[in-house]
């Protein structure tokens, strides 16, 4: 069994690449189920409905420019385009690319978790939209 260590993730928003910023990504490919049960049925039934997508992203603070609070800040409320590939490395079924287009910016913490003698992290959570995964 392979396993595959995230060390080089790209992290692409809009034009800026904040991949030396990024601490972690959560990438939910989701549909919602509509169920389709009738009379007579034994069981329920389902079938896909609408896409549920989501993303999660946490990165390190930075309020110079180009970076995370310049970038970040003024998306929230609109919708953006999210580039993450595993590394730096081209495209390929190893290292796909997860394209998620019109994705709604719902929230974004600008200070996050600031604490004490640490360094803070922001998060930005994204829902609706399409999440496209290519291998070429």
């Amino acid at each position: 069994m392979a396993v595959e260590i995230l060390k080089s993730c790209t992290v692409t928003i809009g034009a800026v690449d904040l991949s030396s910023l990024v601490d972690s990504v959560q990438i939910t490919h989701a549909a919602e189920k509509v169920e389709i049960t009738s009379m007579g049925m034994t069981s329920r039934r389902y079938a896909t409905g609408l896409s549920a997508d989501t993303m999660s992203i946490n990165f390190y603070v930075d309020f110079a420019a180009s970076k995370t609070e310049a970038t970040l800040y003024p998306l929230v409320g609109t919708t953006v385009t999210v580039v993450v590939k595993p590394t730096s490395a081209a495209t390929s079924v190893t290292n796909p690319t997860y394209t998620y287009s019109n994705a709604f910016v719902e929230s974004h913490t600008p200070l996050g978790t600031g604490k004490v003698g640490e360094i803070p992290m922001t998060q930005i959570t994204l829902s609706g939209g399409d999440i496209v995964k290519t291998t070429a």
